[in-house]
């Protein structure tokens, strides 16, 4: 893809992040259109300077273990744009707006991989897994047969946070302790898939291991309560203390990232962890603000011990520094950064992630996930006020 068609694909792609998506009021619109206009937006942001990316040296055959979720129609879809073949491997539960040409393949990570057999790609993406037998299965299958396996991980693996400044060279957590802590669970089950990926793949092995991971698609209600709330404006409960570090990355910079390491032939372990620079929540949601044009108005309740008995431990991306959490929101990104990750403006992921909260199913919207509902919220704010 030469320069001249980058530039029009990411003009092309802004004005309909900024224009767009916003007119769009129903699903089956947004999905219409998105993959086209997905696929625009990542090539937008994989043609800033800071991520350095030239032409795709040579068309690549990657393997997605996923694809229809959440981080896969990302990935798929830039792929695509960067003149990649691809596959995805699902159980053929979503139905996405692919681009043409994807292969779809069908089976189940639990062990039903006959699609995958007698098959060979140049590179593969897992973007699925928890479970290490599913990955163990996957990579005993296709060792040989893939040149690359990039597995997404997650900073979970540092699990407890027991300091803060984590980088790669901080041994993963393998053996669970306290076996009804789920947080404990997930970083020790990833870190195990993380293992068995490099027995496998020796050198073509890539970690990439992120942190809260944000923006348009997010399949869970954590970051899109922000965007949401801070529309509606008024009066807004801000939870913990201004100076709290805070950490998240957008979903298309983390796949952008994972596309340019494949691409580069790079191996090794990354902490695809954002912003660039350190972040408090007081900057978090000022940036936030500024970006909706909301009028919000904070009341900061930074006492710990209340938010718990108010059923508030966190707000994504806002965790209380503080126990097994204490590095949890401060771990070292200069690797990543260093091999090409790059932040789109923290404005952006907000705005673009508002626009398309108004286009899932109307089910969800009517009785979200969040962790702060307006009856939590109300009650915190009249209890903080009483309290003086």
């Amino acid at each position: 893809m030469n320069g001249a068609i980058i530039a029009a694909h990411s003009a092309e792609g802004l004005r309909f992040l900024h224009e767009e998506i916003p007119r769009l009021t129903t699903r089956r619109q947004f999905l219409n259109t998105a993959a086209v206009a997905s696929g625009s937006a990542l090539v937008a942001q994989s043609a800033l300077p800071d991520l350095a990316w030239g032409a795709t040296p040579s068309p690549m055959n990657i393997l997605i273990l996923g694809g229809t979720g959440y981080i896969g129609p990302h990935v798929v879809r830039l792929a695509v744009s960067r003149g990649h073949k691809v596959t995805t491997f699902t159980r053929g539960r979503r139905k996405p707006e692919l681009p043409p040409g994807v292969i779809q393949l069908i089976g189940d990570r639990n062990g039903q991989l006959q699609a995958l057999k007698g098959k060979t790609w140049d590179a593969l993406i897992d973007d699925s897994a928890t479970n290490p037998e599913w990955v163990r299965l996957s990579a005993e299958l296709l060792k040989g047969k893939v040149l690359q396996y990039l597995f997404t991980s997650s900073t979970g693996v540092y699990y407890p946070y027991l300091q803060r400044g984590l980088d790669e060279s901080t041994m993963p957590h393998t053996t669970m302790v306290d076996p009804k802590d789920g947080s404990e669970s997930y970083g020790v089950q990833k870190a195990k898939c993380e293992e068995i990926v490099r027995a496998a793949f020796g050198k073509g092995s890539i970690v990439a291991r992120p942190s809260y991971i944000v923006g348009p698609g997010d399949t869970s209600d954590r970051f899109p309560y922000w965007p949401q709330r801070l529309a509606k404006g008024g009066e807004t409960m801000a939870p913990g203390k201004k100076s709290d570090p805070v950490q998240m990355v957008d979903v298309r910079d983390l796949v952008a990232f994972d596309l340019k390491l494949l691409e580069e032939r790079r191996g090794g372990t990354y902490n695809a962890a954002g912003p660039r620079e350190a972040l408090t929540m007081e900057g978090f949601l000022d940036q936030a603000i500024k970006a909706l044009g909301s009028t919000s108005r904070l009341v900061w309740i930074d006492d710990y011990e209340f938010l718990k008995a108010h059923q508030i431990p966190e707000a994504v991306p806002f965790i209380m520094p503080e126990g097994n959490d204490l590095g949890h929101t401060t771990i070292k990104n200069g690797k990543a950064i260093s091999a090409g990750l790059a932040f789109r403006p923290l404005g952006e992921t907000v705005k673009d992630t508002l626009a398309w909260w108004a286009t899932v199913p109307e089910e969800r919207r009517a009785k979200p996930r969040f962790i702060i509902t307006p009856e939590i919220e109300a009650r915190a704010l009249a209890d903080w006020k009483a309290r003086g």
